[in-house]
């Protein structure tokens, strides 16, 4: 089973832990459902779709796992997809988290994601007047934790990318540092073309009028695009930052090697002016 964590929460308390199966599910009032599974099979998303209705286009993204960040309507539900991110050495590790949102249940999938949402869960729960208030405040909450994971990456390659910088204006680069400069400036454009989708789904969270968020959530949703514009502007930054760089470095590299070869023929017309006074022929 790649189930993590299944429990029922009345009232915004956690109760009964959940199994899957192949019944439709009935909340009472003030109940919801909330499910987290890692790389599920096709069973286990057979169990689910048949317990809490869930679209079958739904179904078959989530088990995908390659989307882009988005926000699907199907009928009284979300089907919401965000992309996690983190850092590896120089590179960016994308996983992807789907998360199902009904009035009775928040069902997420995650991909390649290396961030357990244990934690999320313990906080969430500490505030059982805030959880209370259904799937909706669920879904802001994984979003949040989510986004948030982006800045401590950005600052980090920031950090990285400084550092050379430094290095630049008391020596030439290596090749491998030149390498890595290129490496680094890739990954950032990349990282960039993640943060127009992700802000698009928080505006949408906050600005419209969709199923299972109710007009108390927007609020919510809306420093989650807050969160993301801070980030997308710092990346925009950083981007500069590095493409700096590698241009500074381009630019050394060329005046040492024009260096080099003006020292090389000032050696070829020492030695060719030596020879001639010495009675040799050129």
């Amino acid at each position: 089973m790649t189930v993590v964590a299944s429990y029922l929460y009345r009232n915004g308390k956690r109760t009964d832990e959940m199994t899957l199966s192949s019944q439709p599910f009935e909340a009472n009032a003030n109940e919801f459902v909330w499910i987290g599974l890692t790389d599920p099979t096709i069973e286990e998303m057979a169990c689910l779709k048949a317990m809490f209705s869930l679209h079958s286009l739904a179904v078959e993204d989530a088990l995908n796992g390659k989307q882009v960040p988005k926000v699907d309507i199907y009928g009284d539900q979300l089907f919401v997809v965000a992309k996690t991110a983190n850092l590896e050495n120089d590179r960016i590790a994308y996983g992807e988290t789907c998360i199902f949102v009904g009035q009775n249940h928040v069902i997420t999938v995650r991909h390649g994601s290396a961030r357990s949402h244990q934690k999320l869960r313990e906080q969430l729960e500490q505030a059982p007047q805030l959880l209370s208030h259904g799937p909706d405040y669920v879904l802001h909450g994984i979003l949040d934790f989510i986004v948030d994971s982006y800045l401590p990456l950005v600052e980090t390659i920031e950090d990285r990318v400084l550092e050379i910088e430094k290095h630049v204006l008391i020596s030439f680069l290596e090749p491998e540092q030149i390498r890595r400069i290129f490496r680094m400036r890739r990954q950032v454009i990349k990282f960039q073309r993640l943060m127009g989708p992700t802000a698009e789904v928080a505006s949408k969270l906050a600005n419209l009028k969709l199923p299972c968020v109710d007009n108390n959530a927007r609020p919510f949703f809306k420093d989650v695009h807050d969160h993301v514009r801070r980030v997308e502007n710092m990346v925009i930054g950083l981007r500069d930052i590095v493409t700096s760089v590698f241009e500074a470095t381009n630019l050394l590299e060329q005046q040492r090697q024009e260096r080099l070869r003006g020292s090389s023929q000032h050696g070829r017309r020492f030695w060719l002016c030596r020879r001639q006074s010495l009675g040799f022929t050129a």
